[in-house]
C-alpha cells in the first residue's frame, strides 16, 4: 500500500538533492562516514606501531565501533523505509544490492592480503547484504510484528551467551565455526578484523526500517520532513555528498589512510638523517 509524506517546498536559494533522496539522512550517513574514518585513522596508527592501543578490548575503541555501526546500519533501515514509500523497483534494488555484495568480495579478498589469518569473511558490508535481502522479503509484515523481531534480534546473543553452557558442546562449536558463525549466536569472537553478523545487528537494521516506515505512513509525522529538509549550511551539504557516495567512500578510505600512513613511515626515517 504506497505511503506518503508532506511534500517540502524549495526556494530557488536551496540546493536540491537527487528527487529521490533525503538530504539530512544522506547527511547522517555522511556523518557515520567521517566517525568511521576518524576510527579507521586511528587503528591505522595503531597497526603501525605509532601509537598503541588496544582496538579489540578497550571500551573507548569497542563502544566507538558499536556506535558507528549502529548509526550506519539504522541509516541503511530509515533509507530502506523511503525507498519502500517510493516504490524502488526491484531492478534498482538489484543494481544496488550487487554493487554492496560485489564490494563486500573486494573486501575479504583485500583483507587477506594484509590480514590473512584475520581476513574479513563477515564484516560490515557482508551483513549488509545479506540484512537487505531478508529486509526486501519482510518489508509487507507488519509494524508490530517487524518491531518484536528487532527486539528479538537484539536480544538473542545474549540470551544465547546466558544458555551456551547448558547445550551440548558439539552444538556450540558448530555455531562458533565459520560458516555457522555469520549468524551471531557465537561464545568467542571470531579471529577476524571486522565481524557483523546478523545477530544483534539486523534488529538495528529493522528498527530504522520500522520507524521509518511507521512515520512515513503517519500524517503530519515530523521525521520524514525534517529528513527531506534540504542541507542548510556547507558542513551539512559536504556530509549529504558524502552520505551519498558512502559505498565509493568506503572501498577507497582506507586506501588512502593506511597508504599514505605507510609512506609516511618509509619517507619519515629518510627525512631526519
Amino acid at each position: 500500500m504506497p505511503t506518503q509524506f508532506h511534500p517540502v517546498t524549495y526556494t530557488h536559494s536551496e540546493p536540491r538533492a537527487p528527487r529521490d533522496r533525503w538530504d539530512r539522512l544522506d547527511a547522517l550517513r555522511g556523518l557515520a562516514m567521517v566517525w568511521m574514518t576518524a576510527f579507521h585513522f586511528c587503528f591505522d596508527l595503531s597497526y603501525l606501531q605509532l601509537w598503541r592501543q588496544d582496538f579489540y578490548r578497550n571500551p573507548v575503541w569497542t563502544w566507538q565501533r558499536t556506535a558507528i555501526v549502529s548509526l550506519f546500519l539504522l541509516c541503511a533501515g530509515l533509507a530502506q523505509a523511503a525507498a519502500h514509500s517510493k516504490q524502488t523497483s526491484a531492478a534498482r534494488f538489484c543494481r544496488r544490492w550487487l554493487q554492496v555484495a560485489g564490494c563486500a568480495l573486494l573486501v575479504s579478498a583485500g583483507s587477506y592480503l594484509v590480514f590473512p589469518n584475520s581476513y574479513i569473511y563477515f564484516g560490515v558490508l557482508h551483513g549488509m547484504a545479506v540484512m537487505l535481502l531478508l529486509l526486501r522479503l519482510m518489508q509487507g509484515w507488519s509494524n508490530r510484528l517487524l518491531f518484536s523481531l528487532a527486539v528479538l534480534c537484539l536480544l538473542a546473543p545474549g540470551l544465547y551467551q546466558y544458555v551456551a553452557s547448558g547445550l551440548p558442546a558439539s552444538l556450540v562449536e558448530l555455531l562458533n565455526a565459520k560458516a555457522f558463525s555469520p549468524l551471531g549466536l557465537v561464545t568467542r569472537k571470531p579471529a577476524t578484523e571486522d565481524f557483523v553478523p546478523l545477530l544483534p545487528w539486523l534488529g538495528i537494521m529493522l528498527l530504522g526500517f520500522q520507524i521509518g516506515r511507521h512515520q512515513i505512513a503517519k500524517s503530519g509525522a515530523w521525521l520524514p520532513g525534517y529528513l527531506a529538509r534540504p542541507a542548510q549550511n556547507a558542513l551539512c551539504r559536504s556530509l549529504a555528498w558524502l552520505g551519498r557516495h558512502s559505498l565509493s567512500y568506503y572501498m577507497l578510505h582506507q586506501l588512502v589512510l593506511m597508504g599514505g600512513l605507510m609512506l609516511l613511515v618509509l619517507l619519515l626515517p629518510t627525512a631526519l638523517d
